[in-house]
């Protein structure tokens, strides 16, 4: 009877520390996407300030110069943090893209009615020392992320993370391709799977 009940124990305690370290791997790589999915919406975010910035100043949406400049650094700061730099390359592009995307919706949002009636904040003093604290902060999250880029089920966890952000957050709806299309090479093989 004693066997019995120390084998019940046993197998009782092993399964719950089995439950306990599954749940925290599953919640630490969900928390690590959701954390960079925060990073990117803010991210993103910023494309308005800096489109309106720039409607205000007869200026181009892209900006090869800067664009490249972003890229040499992101490469610099990704081997330091330990990071892929090749992924976190692919995954800054895609945010210069996702923000163009959101720049030129609303630059023809504004052609089709009206720009804002307020002054822009400055790009150079407001909006892009936001944009620059938040590149280290990003290549932290890759950090996290990184771990789980190869695993089979890493669209749909990512898929899965953007569509709860979305729900917690009521994310702008106008934005939602930009977010997905900023989150793209998250996983190796590429693309946000089972996105409604």
């Amino acid at each position: 009877m004693k066997s019995v009940l120390r084998t019940s124990a046993l197998c009782g305690v092993a399964l719950l520390g089995a439950l306990q370290v599954s749940s925290a791997r599953a919640d630490g790589n969900d928390t690590a996407l959701t954390n960079l999915i925060s990073l990117v919406s803010q991210r993103l975010a910023l494309a308005e300030p800096v489109a309106h910035w720039k409607w205000v100043n007869r200026r181009s949406i892209t900006d090869p110069a800067r664009e490249k400049a972003l890229l040499a650094d992101v490469q610099k700061r990704s081997v330091d943090a330990g990071v892929d730099p090749a992924f976190a390359q692919a995954f800054f592009a895609d945010q210069i893209d996702a923000s163009t995307q959101v720049q030129h919706a609303l630059f023809d949002s504004w052609r089709a009615s009206q720009p804002p009636a307020a002054p822009p904040p400055d790009l150079a003093t407001v909006v892009r020392p936001q944009l620059d604290r938040l590149t280290p902060q990003l290549i932290a999250g890759l950090a996290r992320v990184q771990p789980l880029r190869a695993a089979p089920d890493c669209p749909v966890r990512v898929a899965r993370s953007i569509a709860n952000w979305k729900s917690l957050t009521r994310y702008d709806s106008t934005r939602g391709d930009a977010l997905v299309r900023a989150l793209g090479h998250v996983c190796e093989s590429g693309g946000v799977g089972g996105v409604a």
